[in-house]
């Protein structure tokens, strides 16, 4: 019987992977560097000056770096954000501007089949594509009429049609 047969009991196992473990290095040395450089901070934040000497370091610099740095630092942070956010807002197309809803991945209909009132076969899925903003227009507010348009008899007047224009 093959290991690919349907009615085998159990599956193949899969064959062993070989991937790099370098990733788990990196990530080891990055985490042990990082608790080293900040276990240093705090000694030299926290430590008095004798101590410090006695440890063999001859220079370092200024206490007052000590509370500077964390604050250039969430400084530039919340600088870093403000700029991004300017940058999206600066970004920002009008509301007129057709790019608010036609991009340049749009995909329309065919122009020599009305695919809007074709019958559907109930066995077939239908081509997918964008529906032109005239025609979301035309079904979500009506036909557009002038305010001094007249209507044609038999129609009543919608609210739409009421909307009073200012001199």
């Amino acid at each position: 019987m093959e290991t690919t047969s349907p009615v085998v009991p159990f599956p193949p196992e899969p064959p062993d992977e070989h991937r790099s473990r370098a990733p788990e290095f990196y990530g080891f040395v990055a985490w042990t560097s990082t608790s080293v450089v900040f276990v240093i901070y705090v000694l030299w934040a926290l430590l008095p000056d004798e101590y410090i000497v006695w440890l063999g370091v001859e220079w370092y610099p200024s206490r007052e770096w000590t509370l500077l740095l964390p604050a250039y630092s969430i400084v530039v942070v919340l600088l870093t954000y403000f700029v991004y956010f300017a940058i999206t807002i600066a970004r920002t197309p009008a509301f007129s501007d057709p790019s608010t809803f036609i991009d340049t991945k749009i995909h329309l209909p065919a122009l020599d089949a009305n695919q809007h009132f074709k019958p559907a076969d109930p066995d077939v899925v239908p081509e997918l594509y964008d529906i032109p903003i005239g025609i979301v227009n035309r079904v979500v507010y009506g036909p557009h009429r002038w305010p001094n348009e007249k209507r044609p008899s038999g129609e009543s007047s919608s609210k739409v049609d009421k909307v009073q224009t200012s001199p």
